[in-house]
């Protein structure tokens, strides 16, 4: 009797494992479920939603967005947060069109990089070397931004005219493959590039660690502060790149276009599985979520719901996603210290005695 409860007990828990292994891997791989289920209930159900129109417009809606994400979800796996992004699209795109009515976009275009890039270095320098938390420090960048649009700008929209700036235009809109226009084609380049940097180098290896503990990173040698300084760089040139490419394409750079991008960038990165703890996250799951995110938008719209409806939507998705956050993060630290296979493996010891 006493053998036969031990190889109930035995199997009990080999299934206990095999549940936890089963929930791993649907944590894992939530955001491609959730994209999944997004795109075949819309297909199969939202008016007009499966047609090539409709797709590439999501596509082009959602290119700014995703190369923001690509720098975004490097500072988050850093463990920290930036939220000059939308203000540093923004910047960036009426530096370009400004400057393009004097020297051309050859000239214009890296300017406005460098100057995206010179914010990243600057949120970078005061968090890693001053000390200061990044959340402060982003919210004082996006506030300066802000003040400097203005003064560039005088309070007015940026507008271009002129057959050149239009034949850019219509180049970067019009479907070079099918649903692929060439900034489409661009931000897949980027997903690309960022994701084979951040998985396969020692430089995303490095992101990942400074992140997961500071600490630690530092006793094994790597450079904290110049992990970090890139981090944010990354962040503000892809932030600037993406609001370039926006202002490009529609010839026109409105003083709030980076705005909605906040909080749109943020939702996604973290409901694609990027802790805000820092140490866990990935470039693809990022852009799947932001993809999943504008495919759901565009399909309230279908459904002839309103914009509040989005929002709503959006604001559950996230807050679900945060309280499941929590809540494996409260089971990881009950479970610290423990060794399953070694559980097991005493029990077994004590059905031989």
């Amino acid at each position: 009797m006493q053998r036969l409860y031990g190889v109930w007990g035995g199997m009990m828990r080999k299934n206990k494992l095999d549940k936890s292994k089963l929930l791993a891997l649907g944590d894992r791989f939530r955001i491609y479920i959730l994209f999944g289920v997004i795109f075949i209930f819309m297909s199969l159900f939202a008016p007009r939603f499966f047609n090539s129109y409709n797709l590439t417009t999501i596509l082009r809606t959602v290119s700014m967005n995703a190369t923001i994400a690509l720098g975004f979800t490097i500072v988050m796996i850093c463990g920290e947060m930036d939220l000059s992004i939308g203000r540093t699209a923004t910047f960036a795109a009426v530096i370009a069109l400004t400057l393009q009515k004097k020297f051309g976009y050859g000239i214009s275009v890296p300017i406005a990089v460098l100057a995206g890039a010179g914010v990243g270095l600057l949120n970078g320098i005061l968090v890693a070397k001053i000390k200061i938390n990044s959340f402060i420090v982003t919210i004082g960048t996006m506030t300066i931004l802000q003040g400097a649009t203005y003064t560039i700008t005088g309070g007015n929209s940026v507008s271009l005219s002129g057959d050149k700036v239009f034949a850019i235009s219509d180049f970067l809109a019009k479907p070079l493959l099918p649903m692929l226009p060439p900034r489409v084609l661009l931000t897949i380049l980027f997903v690309v590039v960022f994701h084979l940097f951040v998985s396969n180098s020692q430089w995303g290896r490095n992101f990942y660690m400074v992140g997961g503990n500071r600490t630690t990173a530092w006793l094994a040698g790597i450079n904290t502060d110049r992990i970090t300084i890139t981090a944010f760089i990354l962040s503000s040139t892809m932030a600037a790149v993406a609001g370039i490419l926006f202002a490009m394409e529609s010839s026109a750079a409105t003083l709030n276009m980076g705005d909605n991008s906040l909080m749109y960038v943020v939702s996604a990165t973290i409901i694609g599985g990027t802790a805000m703890s820092g140490g866990k996250g990935g470039i693809l799951r990022s852009v799947v979520a932001v993809l999943s995110l504008e495919m759901l938008y565009t399909g309230t719209i279908l459904f002839g719901f309103g914009n509040e409806v989005k929002i709503f939507i959006s604001g559950l998705i996230l807050a679900l996603v945060v309280l499941y956050e929590a809540y494996a993060s409260y089971k990881h630290e009950k479970t610290i210290g423990q060794r399953a296979v070694l559980l097991e493996e005493l029990a077994q010891a004590k059905e031989k005695i």
